[in-house]
């Protein structure tokens, strides 16, 4: 098949199919008239590609499990360098969840220093289409409520259901 059929069928444009020839990742055998020729499995690669960039992963990482798929392979995670990727990843975003939860500590604490007595109410934020119910409000709207106890702080371990594991010190990273 030729570029345009290829790019229509996967669902991107044809300079993102030269594009990914030129990093190596799709590989274009030639025509006599110098068209570019596809095969069926190609469809797959780019699909293997696009999953992988659209859940964060970066063009270099797709490499072996475009590779696994061209030497026969089912599935592009069938390779052991593409389990390492995949552990490699899950440690990243690991790491970034960790450092978020840092973050949104420090944040609450700068607004109840701010608004002393006013707590930021445990799973709100600011209004998006994922949470809607949420509000930028004061004090004397839903957001922020008054605290007659001690103001509480989540242990990581607790936070998106179990899946961060609680951090030792998280003070004692800058």
């Amino acid at each position: 098949m030729r570029i345009g059929e290829l790019a229509a069928r996967a669902g991107v444009s044809t300079r993102t199919l030269r594009y990914y020839e030129e990093q190596g990742l799709l590989p274009a055998r030639r025509a006599a008239n110098g068209y570019r020729q596809y095969e069926e499995a190609d469809v797959r690669l780019v699909s293997e590609i696009r999953s992988l960039l659209a859940a964060g992963f970066t063009l270099d990482d797709t490499r072996p499990f475009v590779d696994c798929l061209r030497a026969g392979h089912d599935d592009g995670a069938a390779c052991p360098e593409s389990v390492a990727v995949y552990q490699r990843k899950l440690t990243e975003i690991d790491t970034e969840i960790r450092t978020l939860i840092r973050r949104r500590a420090e944040v609450a604490d700068q607004l109840a220093r701010a608004c002393p007595g006013c707590v930021l109410s445990p799973g709100t934020s600011a209004p998006s289409s994922d949470f809607p119910e949420a509000t930028n409000a004061h004090p004397h709207d839903r957001e922020l409520r008054r605290s007659s106890s001690p103001r509480r702080h989540a242990g990581t371990g607790r936070i998106l259901g179990g899946l961060v594991s609680p951090l030792q010190n998280d003070r004692a990273d800058p």
